[in-house]
This record gives C-alpha cells, structure tokens and sequence, in this order.
C-alpha cells in the first residue's frame, strides 16, 4: 500500500501543474479567498454594521500578508491577489465607516428619514406576507 501511494505522489508531482495544484501554495490562497468576497459582499450592508476596529486590523493583516506572498520563494501571486482584493474592500468599508461615524453620515441618514422609509418598506412586506397567505390558504 504505501508503494501504492508514493508511485501516485510521484506522479503526481512530476507534472508541474498538479503538483502546483497539491501544493499549500494553492490551497492557502484559495481556502482564503473566503475573507475577501464576505468583505466585497459587506459592501452592500448598512455602514452601521462596520467595526471600524476590524476592518482596520483586516487592513493591516492584508497589507502585511501581500507583502509576504512575494517575499516568499517562489512568490505567491494567488496569495498576493487575494490579499489585494481584501485590501481594496477593507479600505472601501475602512472609508464607509469614516462616512457614517466621524464625517456626519449617521445624522444626514438620519435626517433625511431613512428610518421613515424601513417602516415604510416594513409594512410593503406585511401586505405582501398578507397576500401570500391568503394565496397559500386557497
């Protein structure tokens, strides 16, 4: 059995793709891909749900670890554009969360009855959950 299983990881990595593919190189990128789409994804939630001291510590692991993926060898550019997608959206939420907490965002939104307009779509929802019920119980 463990014959079997280094001719197969010999295989394996005499082929410079799949051994790139087998490698933590690859994987560590990619299993880390997850941190920066929720930040992409973060971007279009409510800037009152920022943590301006998160987002700030993001800031700082990703610029460090792109620092890292070509300081190491060989460079890591999987790596690096994952941290570099991360950086972007940190430092767009780091600028959304400025907006809404030190620059007056809070109270313009406030000001301008955004509140208003939640119960507003609120009570669509309660109307359109009336509907529904009333089709199902048919």
């Amino acid at each position: 059995m463990a014959a079997l299983i280094k001719a197969a990881n010999a295989k394996i990595r005499s082929n410079p793709v799949t051994d790139y593919i087998c490698s933590t190189h690859f994987w560590g990128p990619v299993s880390n891909f997850g941190i920066p789409v929720a930040a992409v994804m973060d971007t279009q939630k409510s800037p009152d749900l920022i943590s301006g001291k998160m987002t700030f510590a993001l800031c700082i692991y990703s610029a460090t670890f792109m620092r890292y993926s070509l300081a190491v060898t060989p460079r890591n550019f999987l790596l690096f554009g994952c941290h570099f997608v991360n950086e972007g959206a940190q430092l767009t939420q780091m600028y959304r969360w400025m907006q809404y907490n030190k620059w007056g965002g809070k109270e313009a939104a406030e000001a301008s009855g955004v509140q208003g307009a939640v119960e507003a779509a609120k009570d669509t929802a309660k109307k359109v959950e009336a509907k529904v019920e009333a089709a199902v119980s048919k």
